[in-house]
């Protein structure tokens, strides 16, 4: 008996030829549509659309969920009384994709029209970094207007900007919350990463998604220059992650009174792992390796020299490009090493600066999985604000996305955090001289030599003295959303008469007593060294160093004897001077 018949015989083939018969009656434009349906099915859940839960909820968006320590002052005093990141957020109905909002912020991103005065900060070891500023000043009225200089005098509060990964002060995320901060009264600043922003690399030091001592070094000019202004940083992706590092390395030394951090990798070695887990975060990070060859591309001598540049050329992701470029830059022995060192994630308890935390659940390139919920929790000075919708860096709201929902909520966390009292106050170094030759590098490594951007390597700071601004009269270069002017020094000399710089030159120079400190301090640096190592020493083998003690001393007792011999000789002589006449 067979058990398969065959589709030869005559019963199968009348069966099938009727079912044809029957489909072909259907009308193409059924099939086109049930085509069509089936592939807005999958483009829906494959871009992660929102729009029906959102439709079918009355848009109402949904609630911002606050982890806090439940005995922090910070929470209790400042973020209660924040309207905003007590309510709810709801996405523009036609960006209700996390793919869409982070894809039109970088492309569109609608940001406001106005121009930056920019300051040259030349670093020790002689890198250039692009200080952008935008006064309140300026945008006073609604309107642009040239102001003259910032007062040292000054009290109304700064706030400095860290980018992200690749980006500058023209990226339109960072045009927004800049105006904003400047439109309620507040004096903005920019600290573009080195080699971006249009200034050139002028030394072989680099940053990475570690590097804090360009962060550093700033932010104590800029409390140097205007010691009476409150300052606060704001970080932005990997800006996010150097700014909550730097914070957790210096703890109660930073002269921050408060900081946000938004869309904070936290982790690398688990957001490399989420970036290549599906084909849209695939996207992201080729997207992402793509921009950073782009960057090296105009750096490529530097690359050539310090790194291995078919190797970056060939580069297909962000590991990838590491691997070519940071890790030989940084000296670092792997791609999981670098990301385990300049994680942020292990820093946030060390955090003594009120630190609010804004992430969206459904960032596509960094991932809920590397929020350090606990830790954020267990420190009293942070307060984790965490969307369900938002993308990464968009969070775009109203009907027309011409405003940030996270640029609301910084300005009205810092509002409410100025008018307390529960500023952090930079504690006092009782030996200020001796601090200047800590070495505050990424994982305390030398100076690195790479060209790199956004996710290359370091150096030391082994001349903190001679950072120095430059001003704009030296090289003016002033920026909109059209793109960038360098104005040559020859052109700007001519008309030096009739423009005036927003931000006072200025040059930090070392006087002879800073010098002498100096030297003492580098003195001081040569010994601790081995006075570390010989207690490393004492406390891991304390038998054993006595033994060393013992066998030292009768090693070097007939020298010793000597020169005590001659010691005395030499006094008994003095004091007996007819002895032996």
């Amino acid at each position: 008996m067979d058990l398969f018949p065959s589709f030869d015989d005559e019963p199968s083939l009348n069966a099938y030829n009727r079912l044809f018969n029957a489909l072909s009656l259907i009308p193409i434009s059924h099939y086109l549509l049930a085509l069509s349906i089936l592939s807005a099915i999958f483009l829906y859940n494959f871009f992660e659309f929102h729009f029906l839960h959102d439709l079918l909820t009355g848009f109402r968006g949904s609630p911002v969920v606050l982890t806090h320590n439940h005995s922090s002052h910070i929470y209790n005093a400042v973020v209660s009384n924040c309207r905003i990141l007590h309510g709810r957020y709801l996405a523009t109905p036609w960006l209700s994709s996390p793919h869409f909002q982070t894809v039109f912020l970088n492309f569109f991103g609608n940001p406001p029209a106005f121009s930056y005065r920019r300051q040259l900060f030349h670093a020790a070891d002689g890198g250039t970094m692009a200080l952008d500023w935008l006064l309140s000043s300026d945008v006073s009225g609604g309107a642009f207007r040239m102001c003259n200089s910032i007062s040292k005098d000054d009290t109304t509060p700064l706030v400095v900007i860290i980018p992200g990964l690749t980006s500058d002060s023209s990226s339109p995320y960072l045009k927004h919350v800049a105006f904003s901060m400047a439109k309620h009264g507040w004096n903005v600043v920019v600290s573009n990463h080195r080699g971006l922003g249009g200034v050139s690399i002028t030394s072989d030091c680099f940053y990475n998604a570690g590097w804090t001592e360009d962060v550093r070094v700033v932010i104590d000019y800029l409390h140097d220059k205007y010691p009476k202004a409150p300052l606060f940083a704001i970080g932005t992706s990997i800006g996010a992650n150097i700014l909550v590092k730097y914070l957790g390395e210096d703890g109660e030394k930073v002269p921050v009174a408060g900081a946000v951090a938004i869309c904070s990798p936290w982790d690398l070695l688990i957001g490399d792992r989420f970036i290549c887990r599906r084909l849209v975060q695939k996207l992201y990070d080729r997207a992402l390796t793509i921009g950073l060859q782009g960057y090296a591309k105009l750096h490529e001598p530097r690359y050539t020299r310090l790194a291995n540049w078919e190797g970056i050329k060939k580069s297909r992701s962000i590991r990838d490009f590491d691997n070519f470029a940071t890790c030989l830059v940084g000296k670092f022995e792997t791609v999981d090493t670098y990301y385990r060192r300049c994680s942020s994630s292990s820093y946030v308890g060390n955090v003594s600066v009120p630190l609010l935390c804004i992430s969206a659940l459904d960032d596509p390139v960094c991932t809920r999985e590397a929020i350090p919920w606990d830790e954020c929790r267990a420190n009293k000075n942070i307060v984790l604000a965490t969307t369900k919708h938002g993308g990464h860096l968009a969070f775009f709201e109203g009907i027309m996305a011409s405003r940030l929902w996270w640029v609301r909520a910084v300005g009205e966390f810092l509002a409410v955090l100025h008018s307390s009292p529960y500023m952090h106050v930079q504690k006092k170094i009782e030996n200020p001289g001796s601090t200047l030759s800590l070495v505050t590098s990424i994982d305390q490594g030398p100076y690195v030599n790479v060209a790199e951007d956004g996710m290359v390597a370091a150096a030391g700071n082994e001349h903190a003295s001679d950072n120095h601004i430059e001003d704009l009269t030296k090289l003016d270069k002033i920026h909109n959303g059209n793109g960038h002017k360098l104005v040559p020094e020859t052109e700007q000399d001519e008309h030096e008469t009739e423009t005036k710089s927003v931000i006072e030159p200025s040059t930090v120079q070392v006087s002879k007593e800073s010098k002498e400190d100096i030297k003492d301090a580098k003195s001081i640096d040569v010994i601790s060294p081995l006075r570390r190592w010989l207690n490393q020493l004492c406390r891991q083998n304390s038998g054993s160093i006595w033994l060393l003690y013992c066998i030292a001393i009768a090693t070097s007792w007939p020298l010793v004897g000597s020169a005590l011999r001659l010691l005395f000789g030499k006094k008994k002589l003095r004091r007996y001077p007819n002895a032996g006449r």
